[in-house]
């Protein structure tokens, strides 16, 4: 008989079943880390579970061949956006009820808490990241790249660019970097004519592109020297730069940002402890905690009512999050039901039009 435990002031309010495991399975690197740090300990602290991590370039496709194998070993997914809406919709993962989730640390409650969009049928959202491009500042001595334009004039600033291997985020970027307005660029993207113009455009630095697939791996190829610039996850380029000094400087004009969700694969094998896990860990405290290892902005209001530091104790963390407004002066939200409508069809073309050489 499982033994339940009231826990103490960071995990107040919730019941846990004890000797429970949870294995949560996310993206690696530093926002890996920044889970393990802000959730895991915590609640294991907390809570007396054990909770353990795993990484995936992208959890969404082991845990949907798990599901279909009938053999999960995975209790909690961390997911973008379009796939936990896309998996919820096929089956893959288990619904979560919103009457789960506490209310703020203000008496709040979760529903008006959260920010709009960041609850889902079967997601939850752990923050809002985003995609940006960034460069090696010692690269350029003169004028220094400003805008989605600039990351595709290699007359300007000569070099390779590091961009990730698939359509979602790369077409977008190169509809802006071509002129198309934030507002516009999901009913450009929605024509033949706006995906031909997608594609011509990333045709005009086809031959200077590195291509990364990892999270990981746009720091590291700057950090290499492979590339001058790179589109990133903005919260892996503040690691870089803030924690260990490397000489990076993100560029937010053309970012697009969307909500990352946890999410229960259906079947998993401790569903009830990966509930109480989601609910500690995006909690008014948990969201702040994770928020204070890597830039990536709470989807909790009450978790910004007071200054956000980094792990550091020094760096105000305001100024490198997606979601602050002088970083959304030309800024476009992942249009996640396109993706999901979309996202084969136009991954095809993607892989059709690389293959072309």
């Amino acid at each position: 008989m499982k033994k339940t435990l009231i826990l103490s002031t960071a995990l107040a309010g919730f019941a846990v079943a004890a000797q429970a495991d949870v294995t949560v399975m996310s993206w690696g690197g530093a926002y890996g880390a920044a889970q393990t740090e802000g959730h895991l300990k915590p609640f294991t602290a907390a809570s007396g579970i054990a909770t353990v991590m795993v990484d995936s370039d992208n959890p969404a496709t082991p845990i949907k061949a798990m599901v279909e194998a009938n053999n999960v070993t995975i209790d909690v997914a961390s997911l973008e956006y379009a796939d936990a809406i896309r998996l919820c919709d096929e089956g893959v993962l288990e619904v979560i009820d919103p009457a789960v989730l506490p209310a703020g640390a203000d008496g709040t409650p979760a529903m008006d808490d959260f920010l709009p969009g960041a609850v889902t049928e079967c997601g939850v959202s752990t923050d809002i990241w985003a995609t940006i491009y960034a460069y090696d500042t010692t690269k350029f001595t003169g004028e220094a790249p400003t805008t989605a334009a600039d990351f595709f004039d290699t007359t300007k600033f000569p070099g390779k660019r590091g961009v990730r291997k698939g359509a979602k985020a790369v077409l977008e970027f190169a509809l802006m970097a071509d002129g198309v307005p934030a507002a516009e660029v999901y009913a450009t993207l929605s024509t033949p004519e706006g995906v031909d113009r997608a594609f011509a455009k990333l045709d005009t630095i086809k031959g200077d592109i590195v291509w990364w697939e990892a999270g990981a791996q746009p720091p590291q190829l700057l950090a290499d020297g492979e590339v001058v610039m790179s589109t990133a996850y903005n919260g892996r380029v503040f690691n870089a730069a803030v924690a260990e000094g490397k000489p990076f400087q993100i560029v937010w004009d053309g970012q697009i940002y969307e909500n990352e969700m946890y999410a229960i694969p259906k079947g998993a094998p401790n569903k009830d402890a990966a509930l109480e896990f989601i609910a500690y860990a995006t909690s008014t405290e948990g969201l702040r905690q994770q928020a204070q290892w890597i830039s990536y902005g709470p989807a909790r209001k009450s978790s910004l009512l007071e200054p956000l530091i980094f792990n550091d104790g020094k760096t105000e963390m305001s100024p490198h999050l997606p979601t602050n407004p002088a970083n959304l002066t030309n800024a476009l939200e992942s249009g996640s039901e396109f993706w999901v409508d979309r996202d084969a069809e136009l991954n095809e073309r993607f892989n059709a039009w690389l293959a072309a050489g």
